[in-house]
């Protein structure tokens, strides 16, 4: 057999069905005539089945050899339902695959070789097929129809639409589940992966298991996809989990969700506010000045016993001196009731034609409070909120608008129509009845929340809300960093719990939050699954070539699908070793007899030598050439392992309410993603 070489030989004629035919025909004489061959009745039976041990064998070798070419262009099919994927305490489940190792390396190049591109192309009768239903497609539609029937009783059954080179899997007959352990999770894991080669499908598989493991599990979806919604709800439903739809898109039927009502440090408010906002060049300064505005606000608005939201913040931005006095009351009525009472009098003799220039515009009571408190008695009320804003109202009101000028148009956004009900939710309107969550409910509810950004409709507010989602997932996890997801609860309840959070296409979503998320949220047991096509994506977001690397740095496993760009290619090829292979050269020669007396005219020579050469395990191009829903993937500490991904097959799912179904209808029609290969052909 081919193995027992140093070179396989698996691209060739199966010849040992010839000899396993021979034998199995040798197996039947000796067993029903074997006077024929001469053999006594006695011995004919062991004689038989000795020729037909060895049938068996060589029938064996003969298969694996038609399997392999077979493997070549087409793969078996490998379809689960939800109920089917593994679900383990200890390990997840990625798909079926193998080990990539030197030997199919070796088979791969073997592909290759021009004397054996009849194994590897596709028959010319099936050429022929593809090339007629190409010409009569219009003048015998049912014909050509029936010849492109995805049936196994087709003799030139199409290929699966899945492009890239099947040669890539199909080097390897002896697939096996392919698995990670639970305990590299907490490292992080990034999937890479061009438009429509499955990256949403292997996040179907991951959350399906998340969720029936019994983790709280958050997916962020900026586009949207519509399978992934149905997957999630399903599985929810089956498990008994509470499930949250939070939706831009959909702000009627959304769940709301404050992303700025809680914080461990008052600080983190504007930090989240104006986290969008550009710091490059001589946006810096206004962006720190808008920090300053908000944060002032932030903490007067917790002062006076109200939570921060988007829309107080955007209605306080454009009246500081509205929140001065309120604020001034608030504090006076408590610490000088008399002074406030000598306040509100003066201010009804303030003229408004006689104020200074940096006061023109302020109200009365406004200026009438800057006044007092620059008197000798107002400068004993050193209170720091109160003199912040006194600081604010000060500048002047045009230089003002000017200084918040890049702040006001994104608060605008996040706090115009239905949005901003979903972001800035009424806690006391007891009428609406959709849900209000926050990551820590969630988290010790062990819910499942799907996230839908409606990235394709307003990218600047789904990164908006979507920075102030990973910012205040920070801030969790920092409180449970250091006291455990207990704290306040009563003893005995439970403090360790894994976070499974999905991020599709995150770069949409990263900002400056997300570095120490995935840098220290492992600590507190929050795991991150990221999904992005390219390492320029994560660069151009940052905007910075270093902090895209530190990014990339802490994700320790490593699943990479069909890609279109080298250098994200080179990602994985570079952290590969190389490996040698063996080669073949054809030596022949002849050499003249230089005797004349010598009957022998001239001899010849004819060698096969092998050599071998070091090559590196897998190439970028291979990468970039990877059929659909395929993928290589680095896990365990750098083991390379080539694996495809199940398709979905049907099955009864739990009835979806309408209205979830009509938010799943919608996104199927405008924001389709064409991950639906396998429903035209069959892998």
């Amino acid at each position: 057999m081919s193995d027992r070489h140093v070179i396989e030989a698996l691209l060739r004629p199966a010849v040992e069905l010839q000899s396993a035919a021979v034998a199995a025909s040798a197996a039947a004489v000796c067993a029903m005539a074997p006077w024929s061959v001469a053999l006594a009745p006695s011995l004919s039976l062991g004689a038989s089945a000795c020729f037909g041990a060895f049938a068996v064998v060589r029938a064996r070798q003969g298969l694996r050899i038609l399997k392999y070419r077979r493997n070549l262009r087409r793969l078996p099919h490998y379809a689960l339902k939800s109920y089917q994927i593994p679900v383990s305490r200890q390990r997840l489940f990625l798909g079926k695959g193998f080990r990539w190792q030197q030997k199919h390396t070796q088979r791969l190049l073997t592909c290759l070789r021009p004397e054996v591109e009849h194994y590897v192309n596709p028959s010319v009768f099936y050429q022929a097929v593809r090339r007629f239903e190409r010409r009569f497609e219009h003048q015998l539609p049912m014909l050509t129809r029936l010849t492109a029937t995805d049936s196994r009783f087709n003799p030139a059954r199409p290929l699966p639409p899945v492009g890239g080179s099947p040669l890539l899997h199909g080097i390897e007959l002896d697939e096996e589940e392919v698995s990670t352990p639970l305990s590299e999770r907490v490292g992080h894991t990034l999937v890479l992966g061009t438009t429509r080669v499955g990256k949403t499908r292997l996040a179907e598989v991951l959350v399906t298991q998340d969720i029936r493991r019994g983790d709280p599990t958050f997916v962020l979806d900026p586009k949207g996809d519509p399978e992934l919604l149905i997957r999630m709800y399903t599985e929810a439903k089956r498990a008994g989990r509470e499930f949250y739809l939070f939706h831009l898109g959909w702000p009627e039927l959304s769940a709301r969700y404050n992303g700025i009502g809680r914080f461990g440090r008052i600080t983190e408010v504007a930090s989240r506010v104006t986290s969008p906002l550009s710091g490059e060049g001589s946006s810096a300064a206004f962006k720190e000045f808008s920090w300053r505005f908000v944060n002032i606000i932030a903490q007067t608005l917790v002062a006076m016993g109200r939570r921060p939201d988007y829309s107080n913040i955007e209605h306080y931005v454009r009246n500081i001196d509205e929140l001065f006095e309120c604020y001034a009351e608030h504090y006076l009525v408590q610490q000088a009731p008399v002074q406030w009472e000598s306040i509100r009098n003066l201010a009804q003799l303030v003229d408004p034609n006689r104020l200074p220039s940096h006061m023109e515009g302020r109200s009365q009571l406004c200026v009438a409070l800057e006044q007092f408190l620059s008197t000798e008695e107002g400068r004993q009320h050193d209170d720091p909120i109160l003199s912040g804003l006194r600081s604010s109202v000060r500048y002047d009101r045009k230089y003002y608008d000017k200084i918040v000028a890049s702040l006001l148009p994104l608060l605008e956004k996040l706090t115009s129509g239905k949005v901003a009900q979903l972001i800035a939710p009424d806690y006391l309107d007891m009428d609406d009845s959709r849900p209000i969550f926050d990551w820590e409910e969630a988290i010790r509810k062990r819910a499942v929340v799907y996230v839908g950004l409606d990235a394709l409709s307003d990218t600047e507010v789904a990164a908006a809300v979507g920075n102030s989602m990973f910012a205040d997932l920070v801030s969790v996890a920092g409180k449970i960093y250091k006291h455990g997801l207990g704290d306040g609860l009563p003893p005995g309840a439970e403090t360790g719990m894994r976070v499974c959070l999905h991020g599709d296409e995150f770069n949409e979503l990263m900002g400056n939050e997300f570095i120490p998320l995935i840098n220290k949220g492992g600590g507190s047991g929050i795991q991150v699954t990221a999904y992005t096509q390219t390492l320029a994506d994560i660069e151009a977001k940052i905007g910075n070539a270093a902090k895209a690397h530190q990014v990339v740095g802490n994700f320790n496993t490593l699943v990479m699908l069909r890609v279109k760009e080298k250098d994200t290619a080179t990602l994985l090829t570079d952290q590969l070793p190389e490996v040698e292979v063996f080669t073949t050269t054809l030596i022949s020669g002849a050499t003249d007899a230089s005797s004349q007396d010598n009957d022998q005219h001239f001899t010849s020579n004819t060698q096969d030598r092998v050599s071998t050469v070091r090559v590196p395990m897998i190439t970028p191009d291979q990468v970039m050439s990877l059929p659909k829903g395929q993928a290589f993937a680095l896990l365990e500490g750098g083991q390379l392992w080539k694996i495809r991904m199940p398709l979905p097959a049907k099955e009864f799912d739990p009835q979806m309410p309408s209205s979830l179904l009509a938010v799943a209808d919608s996104m199927q029609k405008h924001y389709r993603t064409g991950e639906t290969w396998w429903l035209s052909a069959t892998v």
